[in-house]
């Protein structure tokens, strides 16, 4: 194989640069638990908002992407990321609602409402996501440097997995949010320089498009069922997802996190076409590509190899690695906050306070982080550990944590058993579609298991409202 030497050299400098960031970030800005879970909560719109973009843009976005547009869904693969962005504009409703609550994560805030059982359910249901999202991520960041150096992909993912480790460790929550913010802009400039090279060498649009299949060209190709499913799907992913939610709480005041989620609804969008169109150029001229796979899986990387200068090919390869890296480090630190915040603090007897939480965060960094990378070399597809890790941490939370935060007369047991059931009905659905049923074709797994936890909570609620129940804590108070 041959070694593409400056891209190699742009993704090395780009990796250098992030442990730089990370080590005087944790020097200079870490005086404390809440700087480095919280960055202080003083970020401002941009921080946040980029934050927000470059953790929903991961390897599926860009990697992923490209490759559904060679795949069946033509030029409709945009939908992938643009049902994203629109999903951001009614969480800004909930945006103020979480910076209010001033929480560290989502189990203490149904903690909070609904009790011990329930916080420590919905954290085991998250740390068990975080090490499946973790480690798919770490797995996609190994093969993009195995891609480009020629080592083994057990290898990269080593390396890849000890810079992780790292940059997180050293600075939290503040390098992951300026990290955050190169990798978006790495992500959006890269792809938005290399786009239009590529398709310019291919002599334009137009000739693209002669040369597709009938129909890639659709922008509603898959239908206008899927697309409302996916905007359902991302909604409720991002409501009970907990990088998502740390992100909010990071916001200076409430008014900060309302405007963060409408700006990175803008960002998403404007993502969402540069994927999609390389995608489809690969597949016009899949035939006169060298290392081109059948599946299309490094189409957008193959594309802009045999069609785009080197070092426009050295910084979308940093681009990927940015996508799939921004989303790791955060899985990472929102694993590591909610076992020391949720799991160990409530239950030892130990004083874990300032700088103590500090370094047991940072420990527990380096161990969970080992962990996912063990897992990564199971070989395990990425889209089978995404699937279930977003399923299993929202489907049952969902209610519990999203509708805690506005239905004030809430009862513990509408909480309580809104998880269980939310669990179980993602988990049923789950195992229907892997058999095809057709009953599951239009209704993502996550999303029947979180319209379970909805009725459920509303039911619970209606007959416990009837027997004048009291209502359970609010999720404002400590």
């Amino acid at each position: 194989m041959v070694v593409n030497t400056s891209a190699l050299i742009i993704v090395i400098g780009y990796l250098i640069g992030m442990l730089i960031v990370g080590y005087v970030v944790g020097k200079i800005k870490i005086k404390g638990a809440e700087d480095y879970m919280l960055a202080g909560r003083r970020m401002g719109v941009f921080m946040v908002a980029f934050s927000l973009s470059a953790n929903n843009i991961g390897g599926g976005c860009t990697t992923g992407l490209a490759q559904k547009a060679f795949g069946s869904w033509g030029m409709s693969a945009m939908w992938y990321v643009l049902a994203a962005s629109i999903a951001m504009i009614p969480l800004a409703y909930f945006a103020p609602k979480i910076r209010k609550t001033m929480a560290v994560t989502i189990p203490e805030v149904v903690g909070r409402r609904f009790g011990k059982f329930s916080s420590v359910f919905t954290a085991v249901l998250n740390v068990v996501a975080l090490f499946c999202l973790t480690s798919s991520q770490v797995a996609a960041s190994g093969s993009v440097v195995a891609t480009l150096t020629g080592l083994n992909v057990k290898v990269c993912m080593i390396i890849a997995g000890i810079v992780i480790i790292l940059y997180t460790t050293f600075g939290g929550m503040i390098a992951d949010q300026i990290s955050d913010m190169v990798q978006f802009l790495i992500i959006l400039i890269g792809l938005a320089i290399a786009t239009p090279i590529v398709i310019s060498s291919l002599g334009g649009w137009s000739a693209i498009a002669a040369k597709l299949p009938a129909g890639q060209t659709s922008f509603t190709k898959i239908g206008w069922a899927f697309i409302f499913g996916y905007i359902f799907n991302y909604f409720c992913t991002f409501l009970s997802g907990p990088e998502m939610i740390s992100r909010f709480e990071t916001a200076k005041d409430e008014k900060t996190a309302k405007k963060a989620s409408f700006v990175s609804a803008i960002l998403m969008a404007a993502m969402s076409a540069f994927p999609t169109l390389l995608g489809l150029a690969a597949l016009a001229v899949k035939d006169s590509i060298p290392g081109l796979l059948e599946n299309g899986s490094n189409a957008m990387m193959a594309v802009t190899q045999a069609y785009a200068p080197t070092i426009i090919t050295g910084v979308v390869s940093a681009a990927i690695i940015s996508a799939t890296m921004s989303s790791a480090d955060s899985n990472l630190l929102c694993m590591s906050t909610m076992i020391i915040n949720d799991l160990y603090k409530p239950y030892c007897k130990s004083d874990l306070s300032g700088m103590k939480e500090v370094r047991a965060t940072r420990l527990c960094n380096v161990i969970c982080c080992a962990v996912a990378m063990v897992i990564s070399f199971a070989g395990i597809p990425i889209t089978t550990m995404n699937t279930f890790a977003f399923g299993i941490r929202c489907a049952g939370p969902f209610a519990a944590y999203g509708l805690g935060l506005v239905v004030a007369k809430a009862t513990r047991n509408s909480g309580r058993i809104s998880i269980i059931t939310g669990t179980i009905g993602f988990i049923i659905w789950q195992i229907l579609s892997s058999n095809g049923l057709t009953i599951t074709k239009y209704l993502m797994p996550v999303v029947f298991g979180c319209l379970v936890s909805v009725v459920t909570f509303y039911l619970v609620n209606a007959i416990e409202w009837k027997k004048g129940v009291s209502a359970a804590p609010s999720a404002y108070e400590d």
